[in-house]
């Protein structure tokens, strides 16, 4: 009778595994891709600098959009040459501290404001079509930092804690990690009404530490850079937990390709976990299939071309031609990767 209760007991767990598979794999022995950088692929006029590499995104013209901290937050576009278009958005009320940039499938730019605690969407010209999130009032000065241990408030639908990245479904609902503060996923329809959110702080499954990146898949589905956790979490469109990749190191940001057979790219800026070894720090990036597995990785750290220096942002709508953008190295790179001739692994500790 035992023996059938411990049977049972585990045809259950089999059952419930296509609903939340938790990977343990440590990345090892996986193919280094061939690549090279662009030199000067980006080419601003006199007097008009990059700063921090917050954010890069592409639209479907090969245009090319860069949100830098410089001073002041700025969102600048380049065209497909990488020739100094304009600045969207200059001296905006919104613009305070940028994360990220993207661009969806109508070539709308939406930029996610750290600062601010706003996302803003722009239309392909620079016009604002709509607002999710509210700056703080500063009629009273800066609001004070609350002191360590404090708890967060309660998260409310419409108002964002230092939101981090924003992804869309084909639908046109509207994924934003909502990052430092708030360590949680909402979900808000095309015209922007709540629809639902999930996530608090900790590292449960389906809790975050500073959810760092976000992407969405053809199918719908959520993949959040849990930087915090040392993982990806995968949630299905509902925002139910459907997986955990916790073998790629700290993921800092992610990108998804289009097409019909889409790879996931993940930037890993420090390669050990340990916080003791912070001074590894490095521009690994995996090339992954959906469902986890490596498939292939490229990158080292340094601040020459084909070095990376803490990868902030990146655009993939090229499988094999990335942007991605550096925080510290206060740059953009055009990465173009030569995948045939990656050599195979020998072994692989990868299990599911």
């Amino acid at each position: 009778m035992r023996r059938v209760q411990i049977c049972l007991a585990v045809a259950v767990l089999l059952t419930a595994l296509p609903l939340y598979a938790q990977s343990k794999a440590k990345v090892q022995n996986v193919p280094e891709i061939p690549f090279d950088s662009v030199a000067n692929a980006l080419k601003l006029p006199d007097n008009l600098y990059l700063g921090e590499g917050i954010g890069v995104a592409t639209n479907s013209k090969g245009h090319v959009f860069v949100y830098t901290r410089s001073g002041a937050t700025r969102l600048f576009e380049f065209d497909q040459n990488g020739t100094f278009v304009k600045e969207i958005g200059k001296d905006l009320y919104g613009f305070q501290f940028a994360h990220a940039v993207r661009v969806d499938k109508d070539d709308n730019i939406w930029a996610v404001d750290e600062g601010t605690n706003m996302v803003i969407k722009f239309d392909p010209t620079g016009k604002v079509l709509m607002l999710i999130g509210r700056k703080p009032e500063a009629v009273e000065g800066l609001e004070a930092t609350p002191p360590n241990g404090t708890p967060p408030p309660n998260a409310q639908p419409y108002a964002l804690g230092r939101p981090t990245d924003i992804g869309w479904d084909p639908q046109g609902n509207i994924f934003i990690s909502d990052g430092y503060t708030n360590s949680r996923v909402v979900k808000y329809d095309k015209n922007g009404k709540f629809i639902k959110s999930v996530g608090s702080r900790g590292s449960a499954p389906g809790q975050m530490n500073t959810p760092h990146g976000l992407q969405v898949d053809a199918k719908g589905n959520v993949y959040v850079a849990d930087r915090g956790n040392a993982r990806i979490q995968v949630f299905d469109n509902n925002l139910t937990l459907r997986a955990i990749y916790d073998h790629v190191g700290n993921p800092w940001t992610l990108c998804i390709t289009p097409g019909p057979h889409q790879y996931l790219y993940s930037s890993n800026s420090y390669p050990d976990s340990n916080p003791a070894n912070a001074r590894d720090i490095t521009g690994e990036v995996y090339k992954m299939e959906l469902d986890g597995t490596v498939v292939g990785k490229f990158g080292k750290a340094g601040k020459q071309l084909k070095e990376f220096s803490t990868i902030h942002g990146m655009d993939c709508r090229n499988e094999n031609e990335l942007w991605v953008s550096e925080i510290t190295a206060w740059r953009v790179q055009k990465i173009i990767l030569h995948p045939q001739q990656a050599t195979k692994p020998t072994s692989t500790s990868a299990q599911r």
